[in-house]
C-alpha cells in the first residue's frame, strides 16, 4: 500500500506541474530575510519574465563566451537557447530521447554542463544516460556519445543534474523522474536512485542510496562539500555531505529542512555562487543561504513553480526556470 501511495503522489505531482495552468503572468518579490543578502542583490532588483511558451524548463546553462542560455524542456524534448538580441530558439532536438519508439513524460533533457574542451554533457532523461553532444557548441546536432549509462550493469534511471569538478571527476543525480509510468516502472533496473561520483577513467562510484529522489548537486568552491537537494514530498530537504581528498563523501547531515513548507513546489535544482551562497529552487520561489547552511533571503513566486537556476560567473545575473517561463533577476 506505501509503494502506491508514493507512487500515485509522484504522478500527481508530474501532472498537476506539467499541466499547470497560470491565468496572469507569475510574479515575483525579494524577501531580505538578512542583511547579507543586500550585499548579493539589490533592494531595488526585479523577477522579469523574458521567454514563455514552454512545457516544462529545467536544466538552465549560461555560456559566458557566447552570452547564451541553454535551457532544457524536458516534455518537448528540446533545449533551446536564449540570447538578448534573439529571445527564444531552439538550440537542438531530440535532445534527451532519440528512440523512434513513441512515449510521453518527462523524457527529455534536464541538466546541462559545459566540459573545459567546449563539450556540452546533458542529462537525458528518456534515453537513461548522461551524454556528450558529438557536435560544436555553435552548430548543435542530435548526436550523442554516452559518458555514463549504467552502474553495476544495470542502466541508470534518469540522470536529473550533474556537476564536473576542475580535476574532471562527474557528480551526478538519478531519480526516477524520467520514467513514463513512475517511480514503479517495471524498466527500472536500480532498485533504488542513487548519487554516483565518475572519475575521469569513467569509473562510477554510487555515493548515496538513501535519498529518496536526489535532484539537485553541487559542490561548495573550496571543493570540501558537496550539497544534494531531495524533491521528495514529505522530506523537503537538502543535505551535505564531507569530501574526502579522492572524492568520496562522509558525515552526511542536513543542510537546511523545509519540509513544514506549505508552499508549492520541491527541493530542486540549485546553483552556487563563488562566495558559497546557494540559490535553491524550493518551496514557494528560490531560497537563498550562506554557506553555512543559514537562509538569508527569498525569491519568492506567486502562480508558478521554480525548477532550478543558472548564475552568471559575475554574479551579477540569475535565471530561473519556472515551468512555462524563463525569467531573470538582475542581482547588481
Amino acid at each position: 500500500m506505501k509503494k502506491i501511495i508514493l507512487q500515485l503522489f509522484f504522478l500527481a505531482f508530474i501532472v498537476s506541474v506539467y499541466a499547470q495552468e497560470v491565468k496572469a503572468p507569475p510574479t515575483g518579490i525579494i524577501e531580505f530575510i538578512s542583511n547579507e543578502l543586500s550585499g548579493i542583490i539589490k533592494k531595488d532588483s526585479k523577477v522579469e519574465i523574458i521567454a514563455e511558451g514552454f512545457q516544462f524548463t529545467e536544466g538552465p546553462l549560461w555560456l559566458e563566451k557566447e552570452k547564451m542560455l541553454l535551457v532544457s524542456d524536458i516534455p518537448a524534448n528540446t533545449i533551446y537557447k536564449w540570447t538578448e538580441a534573439n529571445g527564444k530558439e531552439v538550440y537542438v532536438t531530440p535532445a534527451g530521447y532519440t528512440d523512434s519508439t513513441k512515449r510521453g513524460g518527462f523524457m527529455g533533457p534536464n541538466g546541462l554542463v559545459l566540459t573545459p574542451e567546449g563539450k556540452l554533457w546533458i542529462c537525458q532523461h528518456g534515453d537513461r544516460r548522461i551524454a556528450m553532444m558529438d557536435a560544436p557548441i555553435n552548430s548543435p546536432k542530435s548526436n550523442f556519445v554516452t559518458v555514463a549509462g549504467a552502474y553495476d550493469n544495470k542502466r541508470l534511471n534518469s540522470p536529473n543534474d550533474l556537476f564536473l569538478t576542475k580535476n574532471g571527476d562527474l557528480y551526478f543525480t538519478d531519480p526516477s523522474y524520467g520514467f513514463e509510468k513512475g517511480p514503479r516502472d517495471p524498466k527500472k533496473e536500480l532498485a533504488f536512485n542513487g548519487v554516483y561520483k565518475m572519475n575521469k577513467s569513467g569509473a562510477i562510484t554510487l555515493l548515496i542510496d538513501s535519498i529518496d529522489q536526489p535532484n539537485g548537486i553541487g559542490i561548495m568552491p573550496d571543493g570540501k562539500t558537496l550539497l544534494v537537494s531531495n524533491s521528495d514530498g514529505r522530506k523537503k530537504r537538502w543535505y551535505s555531505y564531507e569530501l574526502n581528498s579522492d572524492g568520496s563523501i562522509k558525515n552526511g547531515k542536513i543542510f537546511y529542512d523545509a519540509s513544514s513548507e506549505q508552499a508549492p513546489g520541491l527541493c530542486d535544482g540549485f546553483k552556487i555562487d563563488k562566495n558559497g551562497n546557494v540559490f535553491a529552487t524550493g518551496p514557494g520561489g528560490v531560497w537563498i543561504f550562506n554557506k553555512t547552511g543559514k537562509l538569508i533571503g527569498k525569491i519568492k513566486m506567486e502562480g508558478v513553480t521554480v525548477s532550478n537556476c543558472a548564475l552568471t560567473p559575475d554574479g551579477k545575473m540569475l535565471y530561473i526556470t519556472a515551468v512555462q517561463y524563463l525569467m531573470r533577476v538582475k542581482m547588481r
